[in-house]
């Protein structure tokens, strides 16, 4: 079964088909701070691409992918720019195509921003976020889709791609399909989706042992960090039916944190019958905040974090960062929620 949609126009039909007929060497990109669906539709399109006969292709990140992510195949052959910077702008200046995944600006890669925008390289964006800078060549941009692995999975169908799809290819997209909607518990109202779950699953993804992986396993620490967040550290704030946790680096070091420990976290307080709304705030450097934010219903997360951090991303779900100290951050997000009073 495939799914059943046409969801490139003629013109982005004819420029993917181009793109991946260049000769030359390709590479992927995800944002920093890669999450489930960066590096899913990232090991797919890898996967994908060498299956066609495209041997020098290559993934890279601007930083480290999560350790919960370790049990994908392909991921050890990642090159992580923070451990080789040299090398991935070398990748970057010499690539005949560069395919743009789960982000729609550079500035989503950090430190190879000047690298990826110095680039000739033929560059593709394929993501679903929205208000897409226009600095790739060919763009294949749909917000409304709840994921860029389930994006990807209708362009390789809309390409005659999709034999292509073996059961690795399958659990890298179930893995950010899942990852990106908390395991369709959000951002999942399309059936679609589920028909393309339902393919995947033929093609031999196992959605159970994903699930058990992503959702359903954790260290000792992360559990006792959580608890912790929640416990001493999340505060209502009755009058805007909003949550807010915050971590600082002293406390995230307490428990020994690593990158993807903090994951899920803020999704927890939208369980209280009155908090429309969560905010989670990670300090990772003294004057470097991150934010994350979901909501319930119709609350838009999503212009909160644009107009407030700088971030975006959808109604329920979205991030964003905060250049300065912690108690700035949430001085700033204070002064900001009354304003948005008015979607409650």
């Amino acid at each position: 079964m495939e799914s059943e949609s046409t969801i490139l126009t003629p013109a982005e039909f004819s420029g993917l088909n181009h793109a991946l007929s260049l000769s030359g060497g390709k590479v992927i990109i995800c944002h920093v701070s890669p999450d489930g669906d960066a590096i899913g539709s990232s090991l797919s399109l890898l996967r994908v691409l060498r299956a066609m006969g495209h041997r020098d292709v290559r993934v890279v990140t601007p930083d480290m992918p999560p350790q919960s992510l370790g049990f994908l195949s392909g991921i050890r052959e990642i090159t992580v720019a923070s451990q080789h910077p040299e090398t991935v702008r070398r990748l970057l200046s010499s690539a005949g195509g560069i395919f743009c995944l789960d982000f729609n600006e550079p500035r989503r890669v950090d430190r190879l921003e000047e690298a990826l925008s110095g680039s000739k390289a033929l560059k593709v964006m394929i993501d679903h976020h929205l208000n897409p800078d226009p600095f790739a060549d060919i763009i294949v941009s749909r917000p409304e889709v709840s994921s860029t692995c389930l994006l990807l999975y209708n362009v390789l169908v809309d390409l005659g791609l999709a034999g292509y799809i073996d059961m690795t290819v399958a659990e890298s997209l179930l893995t950010g399909m899942m990852t990106d909607t908390g395991a369709f518990s959000y951002n999942a109202k399309d059936p679609g989706i589920y028909r393309v779950v339902a393919d995947l699953m033929e093609r031999g993804a196992d959605k159970d042992r994903l699930y058990k992986i992503l959702f359903d396993t954790n260290k000792e620490s992360t559990l006792r960090l959580h608890g912790y967040a929640l416990a001493e550290k999340m505060t209502i704030y009755p009058d805007h039916k909003a949550s807010v946790i915050v971590l600082d680096s002293d406390e995230l070091q307490r428990f020994g944190y690593q990158r993807g420990d903090t994951e899920g976290l803020v999704n927890k307080p939208l369980s209280i019958p009155e908090v429309a709304y969560s905010v989670f705030m990670r300090q990772d450097e003294p004057e470097f905040i991150k934010v994350s934010m979901r909501s319930k219903g119709l609350f838009p997360v999503d212009k909160l974090c644009k107009e407030a951090f700088g971030g975006g991303g959808h109604l329920n779900a979205a991030g964003g960062e905060f250049y300065g100290t912690l108690d700035a951050a949430i001085a700033h997000l204070l002064e900001k929620m009354p304003e948005f009073d008015c979607y409650l």
